[in-house]
């Protein structure tokens, strides 16, 4: 193995992106011991800030010039967190013989940023899935939908933050969705592709696995909340709230996963010429036909980080090294026997319009409320930003993840609930419904 490829003693990061999941990264990454000296943008969320230290350089813009910056502070090793900078390739860009970057390369993140060119992969790989058609003229599409009677999703091809897709229970509600995305242009150019699926019954489940573009590490599952309302209604989110593990992830079904949608995935890319190292992230439907792809992700997922963090054991670093430098076969992920639940605090009136800058009060009082000896309270900041006098302040529609540890989901959740009740600014609200049932 060449010098450049050994895991270091110590490992000089710089974490790229500002939320909720990043946050959960570098709490991860404080707790190695191969951590050197941890660089977060100027930008990110005062969570992020109190642990690691801004670097000066702009993070977007002028890749030369962050790539020269890395050089002189020996970064090791950069991790990209959202999908943004991955769709740009900022992964290709920032690499260099004596600089690892975790994230999948542009082409490879294709199977995010195009769910289009996701669909074509999968059915090459004889991957299951829904059956859906791509549209972009208006009249096709409307007059497909008309046929789908039972009901369809219609989502942007593009992406939208987790909120390009519309479940609709009939024609009337597609024809409306379709409006949405073709006429309106409420998604913008993310929207002016859009997929008509078949609409999938059954529990969802997200299955994260790691890959090196030959070895897997699958992370135990975590279940994600996307509806905005309890009983998961109301307009889809980035993520209300996330617990992990989930009752359904016995080994046989993440086996069948692993054979089913893992490995034909990779193998077909592979078959395109466009190997994948980094996360691969599969939305499951187990429907009663089985396990099928709702969309895949190529990066860690937000709020499913939060709780998964909270139960990972192994060291962080030596599996995101491990994934760059294609050793992952020699690493495991060790997690908790504990569970995790992750309870969004929201501001008022997301995911729609909502008002920044607001004062929070209670996040003490969220971490001291009364819990048991092996029960713990994390809070994760997403939306959040320091005030001139240093206080903290509300600075997205998803504000703070309060994650608790607890020996079950449901007692997790309770906890969960009982810290984001403590966390107050004006028109704070969160699901109470997250890892109920």
């Amino acid at each position: 193995m060449s010098k450049s490829l050994r895991l270091p003693e110590k490992i000089n990061v710089l974490l790229l992106g500002t939320g909720g999941r990043e946050h959960a990264l570098a709490w991860k990454m404080k707790q190695s011991p191969r951590l050197g000296q941890l660089w977060v943008e100027a930008g990110a969320n005062a969570g992020i800030l109190e642990i690691g230290k801004v670097c000066p350089e702009p993070t977007s813009g002028d890749v030369f010039r962050l790539g020269q910056w890395c050089d002189r502070e020996s970064v090791n090793l950069v991790v990209i967190g959202p999908e943004g900078p991955l769709s740009e390739g900022l992964a290709t860009k920032l690499a260099a013989p004596h600089r690892q970057v975790f994230g999948p390369s542009k082409e490879a993140a294709r199977l995010e940023w195009d769910k289009a060119f996701a669909k074509q992969v999968m059915r090459h790989g004889s991957v299951p899935t829904a059956d859906s058609k791509v549209f972009t003229d208006l009249e096709q599409a409307r007059t497909f939908a008309l046929t789908r009677t039972d009901g369809c999703v219609v989502k942007a091809t593009g992406l939208c933050a987790g909120k390009g897709v519309i479940i609709c229970n009939n024609a009337t509600e597609a024809l409306a969705a379709i409006d949405l995305f073709l006429v309106q242009k409420a998604f913008g150019d993310a929207g002016s592709t859009i997929l008509i699926e078949e609409k999938l019954g059954g529990a969802e489940m997200s299955v994260i696995a790691l890959t090196d573009g030959r070895s897997f590490t699958i992370l135990d599952p975590a279940q994600d909340h996307k509806r905005v309302g309890d009983g998961d209604t109301g307009p889809n989110t980035g993520g209300m709230g996330a617990f992990s593990p989930t009752p359904n992830a016995s080994k046989e079904l993440l086996h069948l996963i692993y054979r089913d949608v893992f490995i034909p995935t990779i193998d077909a890319m592979k078959r395109l010429e466009i190997p994948f190292r980094g996360v691969l992230y599969a939305g499951i439907m187990l429907t009663p036909a089985g396990p099928k792809v709702l969309e895949f992700n190529t990066r860690f997922g937000d709020p499913e980080t939060q709780p998964t963090m909270a139960r990972l054991k192994s060291d962080i670093l030596s599996l995101l090294w491990a994934t760059t430098t294609g050793n992952l076969a020699e690493v495991d992920a060790e997690f908790d026997s504990r569970a995790a639940c992750c309870t969004m605090v929201c501001s008022k009136g997301y995911p729609g319009a909502f008002v920044k800058g607001l004062p929070i009060t209670g996040m003490g009082e969220a971490r001291a409320i009364e819990r048991g000896p092996r029960e713990d309270i994390v809070l994760f900041h997403s939306g959040t930003c320091r005030g001139k006098g240093g206080e903290v302040l509300t600075n997205g529609g998803r504000v703070i993840g309060v994650t608790a540890l607890a020996g079950t989901v449901a007692r997790a959740a309770e906890l969960s609930r009982a810290a984001a009740a403590k966390i107050k600014f004006e028109g704070a609200f969160y699901r109470t419904d997250i890892g109920v049932g």
